[in-house]
């Protein structure tokens, strides 16, 4: 699809799941996005700043969406010692 100055533009833009990255279709209902404020070092909100997760309904059907949220926060800095392999 075309703008009205003839570029091209999407109308859907595919995400991918932060903890498998496989794509979310369209589709998929039970997918979710999750948005975390950052922080300062006193705990007040920066504006406009988060950090997204993004859940497959795959992942959520499994039981393991709490499990890979902590793993990807830890991966990120935002949380320390919470997430560790124990399979």
């Amino acid at each position: 699809m075309e703008n009205d100055k003839g570029e091209l533009v999407e109308l859907y833009i595919p995400r991918k799941c932060s903890a498998t990255n496989r794509i979310i279709k369209a589709k998929d209902h039970a997918s979710v996005q999750i948005a975390i404020a950052n922080v300062d070092a006193e705990g007040r909100a920066i504006p406009d700043s988060n950090t997204l997760y993004a859940l497959s309904g795959f992942v959520r059907s499994k039981g393991e969406s709490d499990d890979q949220i902590n793993r990807l926060a830890q991966q990120d800095g935002l949380l320390n010692n919470v997430w560790s392999y124990s399979r």
